[in-house]
């Protein structure tokens, strides 16, 4: 298992977590998408994940009402995948989500990316809900981890 850096980052550093974005995801996006996205949202969390100095993964989230947090974006490069930087990102998620005082996290992920769907099982979440994406045109399955005191001892 690789041991990623896992920093906390702000909006400065938003080209490094799009650079990492759009070696990943079609379409393309710039800048603006984070900024538009994160208008009017509280408690935005940026993290980068790093091997040795090299950024390959990042997370995008917010809160969606007082209790609950939003897992928006992540993703890591798919030459780094399998090696446990998606778990140590949502691991630091999920700490910060739980110091921060959210009571669960919400996970939104398309029916067709298998690796999140299996990540977010074995992370402990449960399917509670699917909406229709008309922008995707298809199913989203979302995920809700609920973060008791026990999540936050371990």
């Amino acid at each position: 298992m690789a041991s990623a850096k896992i920093d906390i980052v702000s909006l400065s550093d938003a080209p490094v977590i799009i650079d990492i974005y759009n070696q990943m995801f079609r379409p393309t996006r710039d800048v603006e998408f984070i900024r538009r996205r994160y208008l009017g949202r509280y408690n935005e969390l940026m993290l980068i994940a790093s091997l040795d100095e090299r950024p390959v993964g990042f997370f995008l989230g917010f809160e969606l009402k007082p209790s609950v947090y939003f897992s928006w974006l992540f993703g890591v490069l798919p030459e780094f995948r399998r090696v446990g930087i998606a778990t140590q990102l949502m691991d630091a998620v999920h700490l910060w989500v739980a110091e921060h005082g959210y009571a669960s996290i919400r996970v939104e992920c398309q029916n067709q990316h298998r690796p999140i769907l299996h990540m977010a099982i074995d992370q402990g979440y449960d399917v509670t809900g699917i909406r229709w994406d008309p922008d995707r045109g298809h199913n989203l399955v979302i995920f809700e981890k609920s973060l008791g005191e026990r999540e936050i001892d371990e």
